[in-house]
């Protein structure tokens, strides 16, 4: 499900309107049931990969809570095993051909010859940004960053959270999970935040629609028949798409902020002027 497609302008405020409706202590229920219902929008399979890697980022941080802090060993180990898991299932479903590819190449140089896959692989919408916010809460879990979370609600919730889930800002533990814990015992409506975020989704909207598909339409035209326009030209394309890249990266993630604000949720910034960086490094944390 996209931010800009007409099924998110119905589950969106459907979700608004019962998470204000229904009793605080059913709200983290609910926001579960809607993330992975918006999930299951692009592939319903897809919900059996993210609950595999919730369970086991969440059985990892009990693992590690079971050993003290003297206990190195045992924490590292489940430490381990909990990034080896989740970073195989990484690899397999988003660089799976690329290493059958090279692997086929190696081995033919020796006169072997390996079959082409049969396996149909599609990458998962939003594995990486799900897979490394959950990776994140079992490495600070391991150093003592954050309590372990003990209620699998809470934490399905935190790896799931439909506003961020397929486009970031990826949330550290500490930042997102507080905030889960507080939607049942804080105030129903706080005016402030609701409206700041439908600002928020507005200006993304505004960016993806009238900014970077506007963009887009000019920067398709020219690149493929780029010989047949000046310098001048070439150069304001060149410009346009870099408007483009920016927009469509900042526009989600606004839309994700502004949405999670509605919800009473405050994530964290993302895309702050990076094309005012004075560095490559300052570049990279304006843009992330």
């Amino acid at each position: 499900m996209q931010f800009t497609s007409f099924t998110f302008a119905v589950f969106f405020p459907a979700v608004v309107l019962i998470f204000y409706i229904l009793p605080k202590r059913a709200r983290q229920v609910w926001l579960l049931l809607a993330s992975y219902y918006f999930y299951m929008g692009w592939n319903p399979k897809y919900a059996l990969l993210i609950l595999t890697s919730t369970v086991i980022t969440y059985l990892c941080g009990l693992g590690i809570d079971v050993f003290s802090a003297e206990k190195k060993r045992g924490r590292k180990a489940v430490l381990l095993a909990g990034i080896l898991s989740n970073l195989g299932i990484l690899v397999f479903f988003k660089y799976f051909y690329f290493l059958h590819d090279s692997v086929a190449a190696v081995v033919s140089l020796f006169g072997i010859h390996m079959k082409a896959s049969s396996l149909d692989i599609v990458l998962p919408v939003g594995i990486s940004f799900y897979t490394f916010q959950a990776l994140g809460y079992v490495i600070d879990v391991y150093r003592q960053n954050v309590k372990t979370e003990k209620n699998f609600i809470r934490y399905a919730l935190f790896v799931s959270f439909f506003p961020q889930l397929v486009a970031g800002p990826i949330e550290r533990s500490g930042h997102l999970l507080s905030q889960i814990e507080e939607i049942s015992r804080k105030p129903s409506w706080n005016f402030d935040k609701v409206t700041r975020g439908l600002l928020m989704m507005l200006w993304g909207y505004f960016m993806k629609l009238v900014i970077a598909d506007r963009a887009a339409a000019l920067v398709d035209t020219v690149f493929p028949i780029y010989y047949m326009f000046d310098g001048v030209a070439l150069v304001l394309t060149m410009i346009m798409f870099g408007f483009q890249l920016y927009c469509d990266f900042a526009s989600y993630s606004a839309i994700a902020i502004g949405a999670s604000s509605v919800l009473g949720i405050e994530l964290c910034p993302n895309f702050a002027a990076p094309f005012f960086s004075s560095s490559v490094s300052e570049f990279w944390r304006r843009w992330h």
